[in-house]
């Protein structure tokens, strides 16, 4: 915090406190005390300062009178929120030392933390960077998520095979972070019916739900940097109406009498519940509305206890839908000012699309959530007729524009024509929001022109780019302290509010004394990542290797297959090639899949058979070695990032909105090979075309080349490098005993006719990864081009995302404590 704030933080106090809680909250003597026991009592007292800048932020009247901008995300993917706590409170070298002092490392206590289980992948990173710059630059925020109880899963590996295990990350003390807020329950109605109903001569539709389950909120303080500031992030937990009965229980009906509160607790117990049966999908979309329908409430009661009329709601409340999942926010706020404040349709329609914003993160179709109309009538019936309304009233404008044209009335309407008719939220969160952004330059401009072309006809400058961008505090600070501290002694800490003044480091790109001294910070950080790697993995990899690194979700259209083939590429020409010289290569992988996604599972179980050959194998051990770590998550992340050499960004053209690992790993000085997809244009832009390694078909190519009639067969036979890495899938070398194992692989590239493009894009991805390979070997020219991939990538820090928000979408103004 400011130097006031700092001041503030009284050693001898904080120490007591952290005893207080050690001996009352755990239960636990000084000298027996356990190191995790110590860990919690610390987070406890640090907690409870945080806590209380939280309740006072909220209570500030600048803050209280100011607008807000509430994010609504399925996913915040925080990460181990104490290290950056302490950095961003400016109290890291003061509670280390009072740690120190009672004997502890803080460093050994940090490790006893989960990550909070919260997220998948970019999504998720993305509200949690987003969350970190609203606080740091002091937008009055508050975030809006769930409880989830397991979060995703827990990723292990059997037999190369992912398994899926129910992730406990509060543990069994809770998480010392959170704050349950009861005073701010709201309740939640599903099912049931709508009613005709006269009051006062006139006629009034009322749902009557059929179940009503509770919304309760935990608070996670998001802790602004270096002031006064904390936000809160609010997290609603499912619990039952009315819970334990104790009729039933005395008549012996044990698990009838907990029905209702293990029915409510299904609600926020994971994170997209497997939805490849009827019985998940009407999970997820209860799970969307419960959190679309307690944060609407929130909003709603924070508005009328401040005494306002309902005019002035998008005056005082901006409404961020980040993607589809929260997009039923729309009709249920439609809802409570049509049924519950007595405001007329056009009135409440004039506010909602003033208040609510969307951020489109996809442009798949088979991305863009549609729900059976069938399914939605059922669970929730007034939505429907709300969104029924919404869909007559916005065909009446596409009717006005293009009266003939019934193609375009079919494309735009919120509900399909087709025999199944089905709601798209996508063309719901277009109508009724005020903005609607892409996430990077090029996506933007596709959702445009191919999306969205005609509504960005009908509603002109409705769709507008904001590019993604990483929190510096915990993406260079916080996870490479080494290269943050060599910055700092170069050119100062203005880079650490404005990471734009990163820049002047390439003063410095030419410099050996610099090259070595950056470098000698990055085989640092590869000396920890490969100590990990022996102590968790048993596998031995050399740290003067080039780090290779692929780390996201699992999907085909990011191509871990592809990197696949180049990996079986190298194998042969190690083991056919006499003459095949490389530098040595550590390739990484680290990704969760769906649980649902098959195919997903199927290239992880290629991978990991693939990884167990060529580390066995002694013929290649000094040039090859591939690693895919388990359970990927914030803090895995946290200890590759720093470590790699090369970022793998290789996504079909066209296919990744923005990517925000490709800007973490650029950071921190690592050299991008990847196709012109997503933000990998606008790091090019930055860096210069000498400073990255681009490959493949851009999107006018790949579009071209399925419009002519992409044909995998014709690179296959082509190419004879990819024919037998290729082949080799087909065989059982990765798999003794079991010849088709592999084949799912071999069959999505070859007879299912390879979707994603990676057997057009594989020649021109080995001669990329030629080039990078020839690169490395130069060790000066190498260090050049990572410190300018650091220097020259500022415009990617997430707070100038939220400014670019601010300016041209939400309007707010910063109430600086």
């Amino acid at each position: 915090m400011n130097s006031e704030q700092t001041n503030h933080f009284e050693p001898e106090a904080f120490k007591q406190n952290v005893l207080h809680h050690l001996k009352t909250t755990y239960s636990q003597e000084i000298e027996h005390a356990s190191s995790r026991s110590w860990y919690l009592a610390m987070v406890r007292a640090l907690s409870e300062m945080s806590v209380a800048d939280m309740v006072d932020t909220a209570q500030d009247p600048r803050v209280r009178n100011a607008k807000h901008v509430n994010y609504l995300s399925l996913e915040f993917l925080m990460g181990r929120l104490t290290g950056n706590a302490l950095i961003n409170m400016n109290l890291y070298a003061q509670v280390e030392h009072v740690m120190q002092m009672l004997g502890q490392s803080l460093s050994d206590l940090l490790e006893y933390e989960r990550d909070p289980s919260l997220g998948n992948g970019g999504l998720g990173r993305l509200a949690a960077c987003f969350m970190d710059s609203c606080a740091a630059q002091q937008y009055p925020t508050v975030g809006y998520g769930l409880h989830y109880e397991y979060g995703l899963f827990k990723q292990s590996f059997v037999a190369g095979r992912q398994q899926e295990a129910p992730d406990e990350w509060r543990g069994e003390e809770g998480y010392p972070w959170e704050r349950l807020r009861p005073e701010l329950t709201q309740r939640v109605g599903l099912f049931g019916h709508v009613e005709t109903e006269q009051q006062q001569g006139k006629t009034k539709r009322r749902w009557k739900p059929a179940q009503t389950v509770k919304a309760m909120a935990w608070d996670i303080p998001i802790i602004g940097y270096k002031s006064r500031t904390v936000y809160p992030l609010r997290l609603w937990e499912c619990r039952a109406e009315q819970g334990f009965s104790l009729d039933k229980f005395n008549e012996g009906a044990y698990i009838e009498a907990q029905q209702s509160m293990i029915e409510a607790a299904n609600l926020t117990k994971v994170l997209y519940p497997n939805d490849n049966h009827e019985q998940g999908k009407v999970l997820r979309l209860m799970q969307q509305y419960f959190h679309s329908a307690a944060s609407i409430g929130d909003i709603v009661a924070r508005h009328e206890q401040a005494g306002r009329d309902w005019e002035s709601l998008p005056d005082y409340e901006t409404i961020q839908l980040n993607d589809t999942h929260p997009a039923i926010a729309i009709p249920e706020l439609m809802r409570v000012l049509i049924d519950e404040k007595d405001l007329a349709w056009q009135t409440a329609w004039s506010i909602c699309t003033r208040v609510f914003a969307y951020t489109n993160h996809t442009l798949m179709p088979e991305a863009l959530e549609t729900w059976r109309k069938s399914l939605m009538t059922k669970l929730l019936p007034r939505h429907m007729e709300l969104i029924t309304e919404i869909d007559r009233h916005v065909l009446k404008q596409v009717v006005q524009r293009w009266p003939d044209d019934t193609e375009k009335q079919a494309k735009l309407a919120i509900i399909s024509t087709e025999k199944e008719p089905m709601v798209r939220m996508a063309n719901l969160c277009v109508v009724g929001s005020y903005a609607v952004n892409g996430v990077a330059a090029m996506h933007t401009e596709l959702v445009q022109k191919e999306l969205f072309p005609e509504f960005n006809s009908l509603f002109p400058n409705r769709i507008r780019n904001v590019t993604n961008g990483i929190t510096p505090r915990r993406w260079l600070t916080y996870c490479n302290p080494d290269l943050a501290n060599l910055i700092r002694h170069k050119i100062g800490h203005r880079w650490e509010d404005n990471l734009d003044h990163l820049v002047d480091l390439a003063a410095y790109a030419d410099k050996p004394e610099f090259q070595s001294a950056f470098m000698a910070t990055k085989k640092a950080n590869k000396e920890r990542l490969a100590q990990w790697v022996s102590a968790h993995l048993g596998l031995e990899i050399n740290p003067d290797a080039l780090f290779d690194v692929q780390i996201k979700r699992l999907h085909e259209y990011k191509r871990q297959h592809l990197n696949l083939l180049h990996i079986l590429s190298l194998y042969h020409r190690l083991l056919h090639e006499p003459d095949f010289d490389m530098v040595p290569r550590v390739v990484f992988f680290a990704a969760k899949a769906a649980p649902g996604y098959h195919l997903a599972k199927e290239i992880i179980y290629a991978i990991n058979q693939v990884a167990t050959t060529i580390n066995q194998d002694d013929r290649v051990n000094d040039k090859l070695k591939v690693v895919f770590i388990p359970d990927y998550r914030v803090s895995i992340a946290e200890l590759i990032i720093p470590a790699a050499d090369l970022s793998e960004q290789i996504s079909t053209a066209g296919k990744e909105a923005s990517g925000t690992g490709n800007m973490k790993l650029a950071l921190n000085g690592a050299l991008t090979i990847g196709t012109m997809d997503g933000a990998n244009v606008e790091i090019r832009e930055e860096v210069g075309d000498e400073n990255i390694f681009i490959f493949g078909l851009n999107v006018h190519q790949v579009n071209q080349c399925l419009r002519e009639g992409y044909d995998p067969h014709r690179y296959y036979t082509a190419d004879p490098l990819l024919k037998a890495s290729l082949d080799w899938l087909n065989t059982d070398y990765f798999t003794p005993g079991e010849p088709h194992g592999l084949k799912p692989v071999f069959d999505t590239l070859l007879r299912d006719g390879d979707p994603y493009l990676c057997l057009a894009d594989f020649r021109s991805y080995v001669d990329a990864q030629t080039a990078v390979d020839r690169q490395y070997r130069d060790v000066q020219g190498w260090a050049r081009k990572a410190i300018l991939n650091t220097a020259l990538v500022g415009k990617f820090s997430s707070d100038r995302s939220i400014r670019d928000y601010v300016e041209t979408i939400w309007h707010l103004q910063p109430v600086k404590r």
